[in-house]
């Protein structure tokens, strides 16, 4: 016989284990997208002790509605790679142009994710960063609902060796650095240079460039990255965006060691 309450203590005691691991982390990466997942996977697969923190319900970013609902993603060759290393299905369209399946794609990176040892957290927001001696080393979290409801709860807090902004446009935590810290980001401004019109062959070449340390402890990725940066946006093209988070884990993998 099914009892409700055995169900309800069965999630608040596997809920508050999960929470208690990731409490202290190597990464802890803002952000469920494309970049975001695909950089939380490297590093799972590297066994680095990541975390993946999501304010909606659901993961995957703007993947989910393709391009403007057609749910259909294009990705170039070297990003389809990574799809390949994921067993995501691929067909080549044209030239350097492969299409996936938007839903296939989302549900493959977050299985995946998962599969490597990434714990995800959905419907959590960082809504502040921890940073001693001038260097990002953690965040400050709060439930999502509570954000949007402006109540007056206190958050908690998470300690992390390096932090990832993969918020995309939003770069919300980089904006928290720039807002609250007395830090100059390593941009030409010291400041968030802000993402400019759609050219999609400039933004698929500046995200790798723009992927990197945007001061110490913390990386961007992603358009979070381009947005900060100054690049251009790039709309449904996805592979920029699954390499960017690669390159971000691979820099961070590095200095694990």
């Amino acid at each position: 016989m099914l009892d409700e309450i055995k169900i309800s203590q069965a999630i608040i005691k596997s809920y508050k284990e999960k929470l208690l691991k990731v409490l202290d982390v190597d990464v802890a990466i803002v952000g469920g997208g494309p970049s975001g997942l695909s950089c939380a996977y490297y590093l799972a697969k590297a066994r680095k002790n990541v975390v993946l923190l999501e304010r909606k319900l659901s993961i995957g970013g703007g993947m989910w509605g393709g391009g403007m609902m057609l749910n259909e993603i294009v990705v170039q060759k070297k990003a389809k790679l990574i799809l390949d290393e994921l067993r995501i299905a691929t067909h080549h369209y044209k030239e350097d142009y492969y299409l996936a399946e938007a839903i296939e794609a989302v549900c493959g990176l977050g299985y995946r994710c998962v599969q490597a040892g990434v714990k995800i957290f959905n419907l959590i927001s960082a809504e502040d960063v921890l940073i001693r001696k001038n260097r990002v080393c953690g965040l400050v979290l709060n439930w999502t609902a509570v954000e949007l409801a402006n109540l007056h709860v206190d958050p908690l807090t998470l300690r992390a060796k390096y932090v990832v902004d993969a918020t995309g446009h939003a770069t919300e935590v980089v904006r928290v650095v720039e807002k609250k810290a007395d830090i100059k980001l390593k941009t030409p401004t010291g400041k968030i240079l802000g993402e400019k019109s759609m050219w999609a062959e400039v933004a698929e070449t500046t995200i790798l460039k723009n992927t990197k340390e945007v001061c110490s402890g913390l990386y961007v990725c992603g358009m979070a990255a381009n947005a900060v940066f100054g690049s251009p946006r790039m709309g449904p093209i996805f592979g920029g965006m699954l390499l960017s988070g690669r390159k971000a884990a691979s820099e961070i993998i590095k200095k694990l060691k």
